[in-house]
């Protein structure tokens, strides 16, 4: 696991403790090995031996441009590389809902917004995220690694929001998730986002790998509140604006 120090990495370190993990970050400690993974070397050392990688790590919002191609796409295709090098069979990517941020309600079907709706990312952020998920395809295509990208939504222990009813997903569902992710095959595309009652975006990627959530963020809606009907971006799968996505 790469990013095991962050935010979704500490909630999945207590929640996969029935496999062996080997833990790595930028920031080490409290059993967590450092690792920047910009480094290929160091990243292909670590992967030696390993059955699959969960990579978390890398910058996790909106910053520079040439941060966020340094870290996440450089640092992908860092990780990618020493898999197919290392021999390791399977690659989970933690992608985001910013891949695909500007693409609307308007386009969902009866069965929600499709997994693999073309990125439209909202953000620099959100391109470095569609980047990496083409380089997920361009590893299997090339070495047939196994990658699933997940295009996690408001990952938290609650939703806090009105537009976390519909994008939210527990700790609890990452984890299922993610376990799930680990006998997926080929490339995939998935929404990371728990059974909501208000979810917009489409379960069938998540039922095809055998990911079955448990969580609705339903139960927090009389304490987040309604949406603002007159929001429009409400519409967008990032929840902003275009003209206000790069703020």
């Amino acid at each position: 696991m790469t990013g095991a120090s962050g935010r979704i990495g500490g909630m999945l370190r207590k929640r996969l403790d029935d496999h062996e993990l080997r833990l790595t970050d930028l920031t080490p400690g409290d059993g967590v090995e450092r690792l920047d993974v910009t480094d290929g070397a160091a990243v292909e050392r670590a992967a030696r031996g390993a059955d699959a990688i969960l990579h978390l790590g890398g910058i996790p919002g909106e910053k520079p441009f040439e941060d966020l191609l340094a870290a996440n796409v450089r640092g992908t295709e860092r990780v990618l590389a020493a898999a197919h090098r290392a021999g390791v069979p399977r690659v989970i990517l933690a992608s985001s809902n910013h891949a695909a941020g500007l693409q609307t309600r308007d386009q969902a079907g009866p069965d929600g917004l499709a997994d693999d709706v073309p990125a439209r990312p909202d953000t620099y952020y959100g391109w470095s995220k569609a980047a990496i998920e083409s380089l997920g395809r361009l590893h299997h295509d090339r070495y047939g690694l196994h990658v699933v990208c997940l295009r996690i939504g408001k990952c938290a222990e609650r939703p806090s929001s009105p537009r976390d009813l519909a994008v939210w997903l527990s700790p609890d569902d990452m984890a299922r998730l993610v376990e799930a992710s680990l006998t997926a095959t080929g490339w995939r595309l998935v929404w990371g986002v728990s059974a909501n009652t208000r979810r917009w975006w489409s379960e069938a990627g998540g039922r095809a790998i055998g990911y079955r959530p448990l969580d609705d963020a339903e139960k927090w809606a009389g304490e987040v509140g309604e949406a603002d009907p007159d929001d429009e971006a409400q519409r967008f799968v990032g929840g902003a604006r275009p003209d206000r996505a790069l703020g």
